[in-house]
């Protein structure tokens, strides 16, 4: 059985914060994780949302591929203008709002 007394109850708490590094190093560490999840995550949002279609550089070029592709019979797309990378996609999803 372990002492009750305040000083060795202090000890034990003081052990037990300089194994763990201390507690402002334990949160450290934890928000460091949530800061490389939350890096990871926008990275993958910027990828659906972006790097990973076709980029036109102009709204004449996302009209023409547009075109294009309505000759080959791929009807109901669109343009829209991408908040990540200033250039032009294109979308088969009616336009929101």
């Amino acid at each position: 059985m372990t002492s009750r007394k305040p000083s060795a109850r202090a000890r034990r708490r003081d052990d037990f914060l300089n194994s763990a590094g201390g507690l402002d190093d334990l949160f450290a560490a934890g928000r460091r994780g949530l800061d490389e999840l939350d890096a990871r995550r926008e990275e993958a949002r910027i990828e659906r949302a972006c790097s990973s279609k076709a980029r036109y550089d102009t709204k004449a070029d996302a009209l023409e591929a547009i075109a294009a592709c309505a000759e080959h019979g791929r009807r109901g797309l669109s343009g829209y203008r991408c908040p990540h990378c200033g250039g032009w996609h294109l979308t088969s999803h009616p336009r929101r709002g």
